[in-house]
């Protein structure tokens, strides 16, 4: 197969996806990771598609529509070191025997893999994925509980069934994933369903810690799902600019930068 034909297929499996990895792609077309790779890499100096470390995502368009929902294959795939020192971060405020609120989103999916170290956690979930990530046959210190409701395409569960299961809870902490960050809007989601479940999930805790890396800073989803002064805590990673550290400096209770290890492809 010529290149610029399996260039056009690539582009079309990403953009149906949303995502794909480079062993993924070399199995579909029967080439070599190397061979890939410089396919993307023609792709992205084309403006077709965004490359990141291990792979490809349909591409970030600059103030996309308030409501514009990447799927979680997409989103796993961006900043990937970000997310992990973050997780690391994070995890460390949890203390065991807690009862822990995560919602839906990559990020909460990597912090998922920290808490599988702690002991006797209890974990409310939204998040299929989440779910799936602590389940464990082996543990009996370890008890996952995941709402129902309806999917949305980044796999939270939402709607009335969600918001009523999280109603009655009292959790010790909550940590919420976000779409957006904004000094006027706070933090919001592009899903009107997944706010009003995360915002009751937001209800259920004594403690709110937003996890988000710095490419949330000024973007802005359709709904709020609570102001800055609510967090208790934001965990984001050191490429936050200046002007949004004081700005959320200001307004959240604790303000904690994870430092990020400079790979190629992490950033």
């Amino acid at each position: 197969m010529l290149a610029a034909a399996r260039q056009a297929l690539i582009l079309d499996e990403v953009q149906r996806r949303g995502a794909a990895t480079v062993s993924e792609l070399a199995g579909r077309f029967e080439v070599s990771e190397m061979t890939i790779r410089r396919d993307l890499d023609a792709l992205v100096a084309r403006g077709a598609l965004d490359k990141v470390h291990g792979g490809a995502t349909t591409r970030r368009q600059p103030g996309a529509p308030s409501t514009d929902e990447p799927g979680f294959r997409a989103k796993r795939l961006r900043q990937q070191a970000e997310k992990e020192a973050i997780a690391t971060a994070a995890a460390a405020l949890v203390e065991p025997g807690s009862a822990v609120g995560l919602s839906a989103g990559t990020t909460t999916w990597a912090l998922a893999r920290h808490l599988r170290q702690i002991p006797r956690l209890t974990v409310v979930t939204n998040s299929i994925r989440i779910a799936d990530e602590l389940h464990d046959d082996d543990r009996t210190d370890l008890a996952v509980v995941l709402t129902g409701g309806v999917r949305t395409p980044s796999d939270a569960l939402v709607g009335p069934v969600a918001v009523s299961s999280l109603r009655l809870l009292h959790l010790d902490v909550v940590f919420l994933g976000v779409h957006g960050i904004d000094a006027a809007a706070g933090f919001t989601t592009p899903n009107l369903l997944e706010a009003d479940t995360d915002r009751a999930l937001v209800a259920a805790g004594r403690r709110l810690v937003v996890v988000a890396d710095h490419t949330k800073w000024a973007t802005v989803g359709i709904s709020t799902i609570a102001r800055l002064d609510d967090a208790d805590v934001l965990v984001t990673d050191d490429a936050l600019p200046d002007d949004a550290r004081q700005t959320l400096a200001e307004h959240v209770g604790e303000l904690i930068l994870a430092p990020t290890p400079q790979t190629n492809g992490s950033r």
